[in-house]
């Protein structure tokens, strides 16, 4: 197992917060290793006076990361799910998905506690279409501005261009113990969030095997009667270990499967061993691989 992780990432203190949010709980499932964060500037944050749509899209905050996991120069790079595009570069794969902080939206202003308070024709900061849209959709009289930027440099803004209020995530705002900054934060039904705000989505190589075992916190071990759409309930970052045995044809034995048992265990991994004894009637493999994915359920294994 390698001792080095070489960890991409963005030079705002948020970025950097969350790259050493991963570096942490990488190092706690694996003290043997070391954390470096490799610090990149892309064309997303290079240029601030243009809206995100106008320059191409999501995928400014991305390129130069995904590019140098290619040439092997970082190991895995992080960013805020909300920020990946659609489609991943051939060739890399979200290793991982942290779990979520909040994931809502919150206003900011130095005046006035709640949207409704603002004046008409309020000037508001932001430069997400989807806050727009919402944001006008209730307010049609407001004032819209283009809000570029780190967190940072958007609260210097609000102050800077005499702005009335700005939107910004949550999540950001906690992680940079800001959140007292804070005057609303919008229910879902006030202010729909984006997909995956609040989350951290960890990507890698496709081909890095090894770093692909190590982001992969559930592990679910099972044998060749499990049923293959059970398996399709299982969070996409699980580490699935096939360990069938048949007549003539054991691919592991009884003392290697406990052992990688207590291995993955010993990491930190959360471990479940899906196994079904022969049954004398398929309604028995029915039930036990239903009971099964219950469990699942209710330690959060699989994706409902």
């Amino acid at each position: 197992m390698r001792t080095i992780i070489k960890i991409g990432t963005r030079k705002s203190a948020l970025a950097l917060w969350q790259a050493e949010y991963v570096g942490s709980e990488l190092k706690r499932l694996y003290p043997h290793i070391t954390v470096e964060l490799v610090h990149f500037d892309t064309k997303g944050d290079q240029i601030l006076e243009k809206p995100l749509a106008e320059i191409g899209g999501k995928g400014l905050f991305t390129a130069e990361l995904e590019a140098a996991m290619h040439n092997g120069d970082i190991d895995l790079a992080v960013h805020s799910l909300k920020d990946m595009p659609t489609d991943l570069p051939d060739g890399l794969v979200l290793g991982a998905i942290s779990k979520r902080e909040e994931p809502y939206d919150a206003l900011v202003s130095p005046k006035y506690k709640t949207l409704d308070q603002l004046p008409e024709g309020a000037r508001v900061g932001t430069s997400s279409l989807r806050r727009q849209a919402q944001l006008l959709h209730v307010r049609p009289d407001l004032q819209i501005s283009v809000l570029r930027g780190n967190v940072q440099t958007r609260l210097r803004k609000l102050e800077d261009e005499n702005l009335d209020a700005i939107v910004l995530a949550q999540a950001g705002l906690k992680r940079l113990e800001l959140g007292e900054r804070i005057t609303q934060t919008f229910t879902a039904d006030e202010m729909i969030p984006a997909v995956g705000q609040g989350a951290l989505a960890i990507e890698c190589r496709e081909d890095d095997t090894e770093m692909l075992e190590m982001l992969a916190r559930i592990v679910i071990v099972y044998d060749y009667l499990a049923d293959s759409h059970l398996l399709k309930w299982a969070k996409l970052e699980a580490e699935l270990v096939y360990v069938g045995k048949r007549c003539r044809n054991h691919t592991m034995k009884q003392e290697d499967i406990n052992a990688l048992l207590v291995e993955r265990g010993q990491q930190g991994k959360i471990v479940a061993r899906l196994k079904v004894e022969t049954p004398l009637c398929l309604d028995v493999v029915v039930k036990k691989q239903w009971l099964f994915v219950k469990a699942m359920c209710l330690l959060n294994l699989c994706q409902v």
